[in-house]
């Protein structure tokens, strides 16, 4: 089931109504699922990779602790944090600005503009080591939190109990 961005999410807490949360696509909801928003992005840096490592262990405990506590939903929250320090990281290691893109395609009428868009408006690519070494830290914890055998089980369980 898709991730339901209808939900009133400034007045939910989904610790409460875990019935509501749905896991969606890679990073869908990484910023409006509460409390565990506020409980992990607090730790969550990329800028050197000293601090990209301070971040992902910080935030690899919390998965953890999560874990521990049978608490898909933070768990889920925390992997997401982690794969986003990834998919930030690396956006920033292949353009210094963050920008991907010179102007959004997504305001284009049509999917196919929006296609022609993506390969017009692209930015060249400045490749940033720094960066790339954050990303790198980052995406060795999300992989080891997407692997780990109780997240997956967990993550079942949550989908058969809500009808996923």
């Amino acid at each position: 089931m898709p991730f339901d961005y209808t939900i009133d999410f400034r007045n939910t807490d989904f610790r409460k109504n875990p019935e509501l949360y749905r896991v969606g696509k890679g990073e869908q909801g990484v910023l409006l699922v509460e409390p565990y928003k506020s409980e992990i992005l607090p730790y969550w840096r990329f800028k050197t990779p000293e601090i990209a490592e301070q971040s992902a262990e910080k935030i690899y405990s919390l998965f953890t602790a999560y874990l521990k506590a049978q608490d898909f939903i933070g768990a889920d929250m925390a992997r997401k944090f982690l794969q986003m320090g990834y998919t930030r990281s690396r956006r920033y290691a292949n353009h210094k600005s963050g920008r991907k893109y010179k102007q959004n395609p997504q305001h284009e009428p049509t999917k196919e503009l929006e296609k022609q868009a993506r390969e017009n408006y692209l930015l060249p690519r400045e490749e940033d080591a720094v960066k790339a070494a954050s990303a790198a830290i980052f995406k060795k914890k999300w992989q080891a939190a997407k692997e780990n055998a109780l997240y997956q089980q967990l993550m079942q369980e949550h989908k058969a109990k809500y009808g996923l």
